[in-house]
């Protein structure tokens, strides 16, 4: 497939359209319900949102395509910019898929992926995204095959691209009023373009692959922990890890910043955010317990994969 903007909004939205599939089929009940924007700057997208399944409580997979001219915030992270040299500033396209699962059960974990590309009129262009998790409980099995099903897509295309961007995914997805990460991470990249480690186009291929191993990532998690029992006590803790995940998203997120200040859908921009969620003051875990041991591996630097 020849590299463009037409070829990749094409591709990103038969990726869409196959995780919801795959989703829907893991569920078992609830079916995605589709609504199509349009944004007045220019561009739009296709917003699929599941509730109230079997699983999967909250979830969306969202398609976007917008354009315009090139917001000022990303000015400020070029020094190579048009700006600087006091010239116009560039049109820009940017494309992607963004997905975040909130299930029912809280020992199904929540999961996050992103690939998104960009360019600009003056010839810039660039990929990024990735794939984290964030478990209400770790079961350190499930930690260890999903970090090393993201070592083996990226072993496939770069040997160190697997040690580079897990750590730049426990960097990102860290919440540093907490002094603990969102999750156990995974991996995330930005700004990868020609000349960095491998060529635009081999780079493009592993962004491909990063796209297609949600589905089959996540649906095996979820067919590992769907059934297994759990409390009123487990609920409580559900409520309390996803008020650390709107957190990070609100404080954080530079995804959830760029929608904003490019006039994006504040709908779908924040379906990121669980149906519901809590905040306790001061909250301690009992001593030995679950959560306590959760907490305690909510840090960075941890090896999963082998």
């Amino acid at each position: 497939m020849e590299i463009n903007a037409a070829n990749i909004s094409a591709w990103l939205q038969q990726l869409q359209a196959n995780i919801c599939a795959a989703l829907e089929k893991a569920d078992g009940g609830a079916v995605f319900g589709e609504e199509k924007w349009t944004r007045e700057e220019g561009g739009g997208g296709i917003t699929k949102i599941i509730r109230e399944g079997q699983v999967i409580e909250k979830g969306g997979v969202l398609y976007s395509a917008v354009e315009g001219v090139a917001p000022d915030f990303l000015f400020k992270e070029n020094s190579h910019s048009a700006m600087d040299k006091g010239t116009e500033k560039p049109q820009f396209f940017a494309t992607g898929v963004s997905i975040v699962i909130h299930p029912k059960n809280p020992m199904v974990p929540i999961i996050h992926m992103n690939v998104r590309y960009f360019e600009t009129s003056d010839g810039a262009r660039w990929l990024g995204g990735g794939i984290d998790l964030t478990p209400h409980y770790i079961f350190e099995e499930d930690a260890k095959f999903f970090h090393q099903s993201l070592k083996k897509v990226c072993d496939a295309h770069h040997a160190a691209y697997y040690e580079k961007f897990k750590n730049w995914a426990d960097d990102y997805f860290y919440i540093p009023h907490r002094k603990e990460t969102r999750g156990i991470g995974g991996i995330f990249f930005d700004r990868l373009k020609d000349g960095e480690e491998m060529g635009f186009e081999k780079n493009f291929l592993f962004w491909q692959a990063v796209g297609e191993a949600f589905a089959p990532i996540y649906c095996e998690l979820i067919a590992r922990n769907k059934n297994k029992m759990y409390t009123e006590q487990n609920k409580q803790w559900q409520l309390l890890r996803r008020g650390r995940y709107v957190e990070f998203n609100l404080v954080y997120d530079k995804g959830t910043k760029f929608g904003l200040e490019t006039n994006g859908r504040v709908e779908s921009i924040l379906m990121s955010l669980p149906k519901t969620a809590g905040w306790e003051y001061d909250f301690k875990p009992e001593k030995n317990s679950a959560e306590e041991k959760t907490l305690a591996l909510l840090k960075k630097g941890l090896q999963w994969a082998e």
